[in-house]
């Protein structure tokens, strides 16, 4: 099964602002739900209360929540208490690609155990104040294999580029 992490991280690091995306790209949300539609989906449970109830649990993906409490209540989703065991689980269900969507401290985890075999970032073209990071990447271990540019336009206050890295 390959791990992937999915994640929209501005030019200095940020993903986040007070729980909520520091920006609208429409477009982006749109590779967000094609790229990891049909396929479990792992988040923190900061990230996961962050999701707007309407969209929770997010449709078409089974949703996984790892959180420190085994009794967290998350209607929609399996909860687990480690990223682990979120893996075992999905691993077990048949999963060819689960894919890692936040927050900054699940990425941190998964990225520190080595547990990424495939990045799809989003770099937002801009320099963006908030309270969230992506953790820092060793380029020297990622081979980009793919990548599309996207201008700002109406929709889209931002320039921002996908790109899918793998190891």
């Amino acid at each position: 099964m390959i791990v992937s992490a999915i994640a929209a991280v501005s030019e200095n690091g940020i993903i986040g602002r007070k729980g909520d995306l520091p920006w609208s790209l429409p477009d982006d949300m749109k590779f967000f739900q094609r790229t990891t539609m049909g396929h479990h989906v792992i988040t923190g449970r900061k990230n996961w209360e962050t999701i707007p109830l309407k969209y929770r649990p997010l449709k078409g993906r089974p949703n996984i929540v790892v959180t420190r409490d085994a009794r967290y209540n998350a209607p929609g989703a399996v909860v687990v208490t480690s990223i682990a065991e979120a893996l075992a689980l999905a691993r077990h269900e048949g999963e060819t690609e689960t894919f890692i969507i936040g927050g900054g401290e699940i990425y941190k985890e998964a990225l520190h155990l080595q547990l990424v075999d495939r990045l799809y970032i989003t770099r937002v073209h801009a320099h963006i104040e908030g309270d969230t990071h992506f953790p820092e990447i060793d380029a020297s271990t990622w081979t980009e294999v793919w990548r599309e540019e996207h201008a700002a336009d109406d929709r889209h206050a931002y320039a921002f580029t996908f790109m899918r890295l793998e190891r």
